[in-house]
């Protein structure tokens, strides 16, 4: 079976378009709801590459889904199932560009910060501990070594950034005063919640979920919902079990590989992105379809 083209920018000229971000085209249904089309674009660096990976957007789309649904107990999704996505987009041909990566979702008010939970010590946080000794002015244990798994999942907040600019760190009392008491216990304590959850159902599928982000929004009566995607190879630190090492940092399945083979070029690290060679992008397309293939099965 030929595997489907890879799609950079979707384009439905019957529905209009909100905005793109670095990997997600968002669309206006109505006054309820949006489609979201998972495109194959690939960031690293904060910058958009100029070549698509192929199969990404429906990796992440699946992944995302099934996340969606395995936590719906913990908190409920943005997921929509009111409307299908032949009523939405009737024409086949257009409908055939973005089946198995558009989903339909509820329209929210997405609040202002990334819920980043970290489980083990690596990347800025490693970075902030050989610093200082405290991960995002959490204190932690001395005598902890790279990508150590911590002593319990901590929460470290970020604030959201425009695309080309990167996040900063926050504290838990500076989300307190973007979105109340209230709200950023709630969006603090599900984060880890899910967190937990979902590192405990990864390792025994031989995944190692290193940290994550989740996103939330509010409907108009105040419930929280998660949105965006959920603990994808975008969105989290995945690493092989049988290869994870104290003291080193482990090989993922995420886009490290690519930040990697970045860091070997001549680059600048602004936009334009170089242009990637057609094994770079297969190889991280490969990495992203085995995280797939390892959580949830053909």
């Amino acid at each position: 079976m030929n595997a489907p083209a890879a799609l950079y920018e979707s384009s439905l000229p019957n529905l209009k378009l909100l905005g793109r971000g670095k990997v997600r085209d968002m669309y206006e249904i109505d006054d309820r709801h949006l489609l979201i089309v998972t495109s194959d674009r690939m960031s690293a660096f904060d910058v958009i590459m100029p070549d698509p990976i192929p199969g990404k957007g429906r990796v992440l789309t699946r992944v995302s889904n099934f996340w969606f649904e395995k936590m719906r107990d913990i908190i409920p999704n943005h997921l929509a199932h009111d409307l299908s996505l032949e009523q939405v987009i009737p024409d086949p041909q257009l409908r055939q560009q973005v089946e198995g990566r558009a989903i339909i979702v509820k329209r929210l008010k997405p609040l202002p910060v990334e819920a980043i939970v970290r489980g083990y010590l690596i990347g800025s946080g490693w970075k902030d501990y050989l610093a200082s000794g405290a991960v995002c002015g959490i204190q932690l244990p001395t005598g902890l070594q790279q990508a150590q798994q911590l002593p319990e999942p901590i929460y470290t907040p970020s604030s959201k950034a425009e695309i080309g600019v990167h996040d900063e760190n926050i504290s838990f009392a500076d989300t307190v005063k973007l979105m109340g008491q209230d709200i950023a216990e709630k969006v603090r304590d599900v984060s880890i919640q899910l967190y937990s959850a979902a590192a405990d159902y990864a390792r025994q599928r031989g995944i190692i979920i290193a940290d994550t982000k989740f996103e939330f929004g509010l409907d108009d009566d105040g419930t929280l919902y998660l949105i965006d995607e959920a603990l994808t190879p975008d969105s989290s630190r995945f690493w092989p079990v049988e290869q994870y090492r104290v003291g080193i940092s482990p090989p993922s399945f995420d886009k490290q590989y690519l930040r990697d083979y970045l860091e070997t070029l001549d680059w600048n690290k602004t936009a334009p992105g170089p242009k990637l060679p057609d094994e770079v992008s297969q190889k991280c397309a490969d990495k992203y379809r085995e995280a797939e293939l390892k959580l949830i099965g053909d």
